[in-house]
């Protein structure tokens, strides 16, 4: 639906854009891309797309991804069609709905998170192990991310708050339960372009295994066109508030006020000053 909503938008401001100018501007980042990873390193970096939903349209994301297929370090696409289409991996991670939803099915909001996260393994025990860090801020996940769902989960996915110090609170968490962070893998995917990647890369790559996912500005980084700030979250579940409560605060979301000082009272979390 995001995706729709993006392209007749686009299609509406901007008639004079096209895949020419799109991927015109991929392969100026590419040259610069090049420069900035002369002599580093690279066989660790792993690059997916992840611009379905912000795509300027359907044929400059396939454009895109095509070109990308040239380039070792990528791996694949979270657009299902594309993947199937182009014979690439299809690749991204649990979705913030998830752990939302468990806030209204599991019968201990306290609880909530950790049930979200069982559930998961239940039904992908030995694949799509990367999870999501930020639906109740990454401290209170990390309290609930033991030994047990550190060992099974393959990894984790950044999408809020500042990406080194998450980087460095993950490695730091999976250092005190014991467990050797080369052994997982930190996806990076909030507001990411090629040059965030990089310098992320050389903070992270000796420590820990690196993904990056980037949507927007691959699928809609076209001269005079603005991509739209556009989300779809869940604010209720069975007719009962949910919430997220990202380490940005603007990402935070719910329609409920005194639900959320409940879900942070739950999980012992300071009070914040809105929720939108």
């Amino acid at each position: 639906m995001l995706a729709v909503i993006s392209e007749m938008v686009h299609r509406y401001r901007s008639p004079q854009a096209d895949v020419a100018q799109a991927l015109d501007t991929l392969e100026s980042k590419l040259v610069d891309f090049s420069a900035l990873t002369a002599g580093l390193d690279m066989s660790r970096f792993h690059l997916m797309d992840f611009g379905t939903r912000r795509r300027f349209s359907r044929e400059v994301q396939e454009t895109i991804v095509k070109r990308l297929q040239q380039e070792s370090w990528f791996v694949g696409t979270s657009n299902y069609d594309l993947a199937r289409r182009l014979s690439l991996t299809p690749m991204g991670t649990q979705a913030h709905e998830w752990f939302q939803a468990h806030q209204q099915i599991s019968p201990d909001l306290a609880n909530s998170q950790r049930a979200a996260l069982a559930a998961w393994l239940e039904e992908y025990p030995d694949q799509l192990g990367i999870a999501l860090t930020d639906c109740i801020t990454m401290d209170a996940f990390l309290r609930d991310f033991g030994v047990e769902f550190a060992s099974r989960y393959q990894g984790l996915r950044h999408d809020s708050g500042d990406p080194v110090e998450w980087g460095e609170k993950a490695i730091a968490h999976y250092e005190k339960l014991g467990i050797d962070p080369q052994s997982k893998t930190l996806v990076f995917s909030d507001n990411l372009d090629l040059r965030k990647a990089v310098e992320l890369y050389r903070h992270f790559s000796s420590r820990v295994q690196l993904s990056f996912g980037i949507g927007t500005r691959l699928t809609c980084d076209i001269p005079q066109v603005k991509p739209l700030n556009i989300v779809i979250k869940l604010v209720e579940c069975n007719g009962k508030p949910v919430a997220k409560l990202s380490d940005s605060p603007g990402k935070t979301i719910c329609h409920d006020k005194a639900f959320v000082r409940a879900l942070r009272k739950a999980f012992d979390l300071p009070h914040i000053k809105k929720a939108s």
